[in-house]
């Protein structure tokens, strides 16, 4: 019998609102463990994690005060838990601050001082973080919801390193309904965040099955029709004659268009040596390699997506290949006879997909017959999506629900847009909601009758993540659409297998979680710093039954999370901090030079001044300039801060008189063959307003990654050197480029003491200018064209009226290009 909400028992904590909160006593076990040191909470989906981090949350502000952060990787998801958390607390709501791009960042820094909670995006809070806007050593609650994105350069490992080494009383929560596809993926979640205990529950534990009911895996099988066959197949042809050209070149020993991607990829590798040893056939081989997978691509939208995914493509590949810069893959691709047939094929073909057809059945079986009432339709590309929403509206209520980035020829949903299109699927307003990966994780979307994949999706993560949207309050179903013969069943396949494995490291890490924890700590994890402080019981009277937990509610073998010991705390930081070695190369080196050694000549002054052995420096940083991992890296060390504006000029200030423009190899190549806004007009910029402008120029291969003739790069260095007076710097990547502003900036305000100061901005043009920037505007020609144009016919209008034989008298323009330029002068206006 089930019980009445009178009579179900209500959760009473302090902080807490009572009778808000259902008490589920593995919610409560979990919520115990966390509270006992930093642990990734595993949970399956639906059953209540961001309750155990709420019950985490308010024990920690009780009893210890401070702030507590909680980071969430979507914004509806950023909402959702802000709106949870407001209505299950006792805090002021205005204390439950929301942290996303759309508040502004003077905005997040008071929110930030007087917030007793915040939820935020992490990309806002590493902004933050390197803007030196917040300050995380109050912060004594951190929660990772959706934790297995950390991995790579995502904004968690970021937030986790600063948090443990900054913040004075640390505790962290990681939560996810599937961590990992096998135990190092697992391991390296928790390694990354600075988790060092494991709490699992699983839908076999006694106390979280009567909050689950079964989920049925079922998969349809659809076969492909003649014509689309027939495009796969001339599209087959065109890969396997570039295959055989890369066998020639001796990288590969198949021509088979159903290589592997790690074959693949081992080519590109083989590739590059051959580029690395500046062999011509390198080059010709890395841009067959692009249209190998441009076409595989192709195939895989004809396989399992629909014709007009595949025609949009098409289009975007006609574009760029008109582009300006342009590369020889992309032009080849669309003007080969093969390829044009299968773009010919698809204009001609009148249907979809087999696939769009048997949704709409099972649709109608679910709705209709089943009598259902909500169905969630998942599939990975927009194009699909959006597809998919027009041809299921003309028979069910449809909306579609994709991420807020606009794309080339689809416009996003804004974040309101996308909570009105929650709440009203919610309320029942319409019965099909048609879903790319935004949906995946953790949003509270209402429980559903079906769950349908359009294809399956290659890892078990995101399988879990789109499985658990059904079969929470009664039995649910999913169904998963296979193309046959095509990329659906390999990834079908692989999804089950490393679902399986990860059920299996899930338990196998439950039953030996003491052992899990003793391993991390000897993998490193010593390098996050801070054990916290253990929060009081979260409930006397429950039974200690229930999740597994390393340390037993303690962090033995932690020890090393705790502060530094006072000689640790005095080690010399000058050899380990800014020289980007590895921490093994750290220690064989440290103790060669004390601080308080003097340096024996002014060279060796320089370094150890850049070295961090002064004051703190300061380095500003352009906001759009976080792509790159350089401001993260300079804001982690500790005598550098990080300041993050939207400059006029320059991407880096370093002083008052240096600014650096700072362009990778491909950044740089664009700026020779055209764009909005050439590389010389930027450091024209430069040299106008500081006196020591500096060119960074990133990467290794600057004369052979484009066609583009070496004199010409020669060229434009000479220029920036010898016309513009700027200092061109060379750097291998990313971290090179951290280190070299390091010094820089080290030199500039400690050795030199100069102060850093920002000013300038971007100069207006000259008439001679302005007119090269319109007519180098027109079909993308570029400024060397536009000034060809323009010495040839006088003005701006003469090159406008110019008609096509004239213009392809002029050096430079060939057929392609005179043709593009009188299309675009030419032709009607048509919005």
């Amino acid at each position: 019998m089930t019980a009445t909400a009178d009579e179900i028992e209500s959760i009473d904590r302090p902080l807490v609102e009572p009778g808000v909160l259902e008490r589920r006593r593995y919610q409560v076990d979990l919520a115990r463990s966390a509270a006992s040191g930093h642990t990734l909470v595993c949970l399956p989906t639906g059953l209540g994690k961001t309750t155990v981090s709420l019950l985490v949350t308010a024990g920690r502000l009780a009893d210890v005060g401070g702030t507590s952060l909680l980071l969430a990787p979507t914004k509806p998801l950023v909402t959702q838990h802000a709106a949870f958390y407001r209505e299950a607390l006792t805090i002021p709501d205005d204390e439950i601050a929301v942290f996303t791009g759309e508040v502004s960042p003077d905005d997040r820094a008071d929110l930030w001082e007087r917030a007793q909670i915040v939820i935020a995006t992490p990309q806002v809070v590493e902004n933050d973080l390197i803007g030196s806007r917040i300050d995380l050593s109050n912060t004594t609650h951190l929660t990772f919801d959706e934790c297995h994105r950390a991995s790579g350069n995502y904004a968690y490992n970021y937030i986790a390193e600063r948090y443990h080494a900054d913040a004075e009383n640390p505790l962290v929560t990681g939560m996810s309904a599937s961590p990992g596809g096998n135990e190092e993926g697992i391991r390296s979640v928790c390694e990354n965040l600075g988790l060092a205990s494991v709490a699992v529950m699983t839908e076999e534990d006694a106390d979280v099955a009567q909050y689950t009911h079964n989920t049925d895996v079922e998969w349809e099988r659809v076969t492909l029709p003649d014509e689309i066959l027939a495009i796969r197949d001339s599209l087959v042809a065109v890969i396997e004659t570039r295959l055989e050209r890369l066998k020639e070149l001796g990288v590969t020993r198949t021509t088979s268009a159903d290589v592997s991607q790690r074959d693949l990829n081992r080519m590109r590798g083989e590739l590059r040596k051959l580029m690395d040893n500046d062999q011509s056939e390198g080059y010709e081989g890395m841009s067959v390699h692009a249209e190998v997978m441009k076409l595989r691509r192709a195939v895989t939208l004809a396989e399992t997506q629909s014709v007009e995914s595949l025609r949009r493509y098409f289009e975007r590949q006609r574009n760029a290949a008109r582009s300006s810069g342009a590369s020889k893959a992309s032009q080849r691709l669309v003007s080969d006879p093969k390829v044009r047939e299968a773009m010919e094929q698809a204009e001609s073909y009148d249907d979809l997909h087999p696939k769009f057809r048997r949704t709409r059945i099972l649709l109608a079986q679910c709705l209709g017959i089943e009598g259902g009432e909500r169905v969630i339709v998942f599939t990975e590309s927009r194009d699909t999506a959006e597809t998919l929403t027009e041809f299921l509206g003309a028979h069910f209520e449809t909306r579609k629900f994709v991420g807020q980035g606009d794309k080339e020829g689809s416009d996003g949903m804004t974040q309101t847009e996308q909570q009105e299109t929650l709440d009203a699927f919610r309320a029942g307003e319409f019965e099909v909601l048609v879903s790319t990966s935004v949906a995946e994780e953790g949003l509270d979307v209402p429980e559903v009758d079906l769950v349908l994949f359009y294809e399956p999706v290659p890892t078990a993560i995101r399988s879990i993540q789109r499985k658990g949207r059904t079969g929470r309050q009664a039995e649910g179903r999913v169904m998963v659409l296979l193309a046959e013969d095509t990329r659906d069943e390999a990834y079908f396949w692989k999804s089950r297998h490393e679902q399986s494995t990860m059920t299996d490291e899930l338990q196998r890490l439950k039953d030996s979680a003491g052992e899990i924890e003793s391993e991390l700590a000897q993998q490193g994890l010593d390098a996050f710093g801070g054990e916290p402080s253990p929060v009081a019981d979260t409930d006397a009277t429950e039974s200690d039954a229930g999740a597994t937990t390393a340390g037993d509610g303690g962090q033995s073998g932690l020890t090393a999370f705790g502060p530094p010991t006072t000689d640790e705390a005095d080690v010399d930081r000058s050899e380990s901090d800014a020289d980007g070695l590895e921490t093994a190369e750290r220690d064989e080196s440290a103790g060669e030079q004390s601080a308080e050694d003097e340096p024996s000549d002014e060279s060796e002054g320089i370094v150890a001044t850049a070295a961090g052995e002064g004051e703190t420096i300061e380095i500003v940083v352009d906001q759009r300039e976080l792509d790159a991992s350089i401001a993260r890296d300079l804001s982690t060390r500790e005598d550098c801060e990080t300041r993050l504006e939207t400059l006029e000029v320059g991407d880096y200030v370093l002083s008052d008189r240096v600014v650096v423009e700072r362009k990778s190899v491909s950044d740089f190549l664009d700026t020779l063959t055209g764009g909005d806004r050439s590389l010389f007009d930027q450091v024209g910029d430069a040299a106008r307003h500081y006196a020591r402008p500096v060119v960074v120029i990133e990467g290794e291969d600057l004369y052979g990654e484009r066609n583009v003739h070496p004199n010409a790069i020669r060229g434009a260095l000479a220029s920036l050197a010898v016309d513009f007076g700027a200092s061109v710097l060379r750097t291998t990547d990313e971290a090179d480029t951290a280190d070299l502003l390091h010094v820089i900036a080290g030199r500039e305000q400690e050795l030199d003491d100069r102060e850093v100061s920002v000013h300038g901005e971007k100069g207006s043009k000259t008439l001679v200018e302005q007119q090269e920037y319109v007519v180098s505007a027109i079909a993308d020609i570029g400024p060397v064209t536009a000034r060809a144009l323009l010495d040839e016919f006088g003005t701006v209008e003469g090159v406008m009226i110019a008609n096509e034989d004239d213009l392809l008298e002029v050096s430079g323009v060939g057929q392609v290009t005179a043709e593009r330029i009188r299309e675009v002068i030419g032709s009607d206006y048509e919005p």
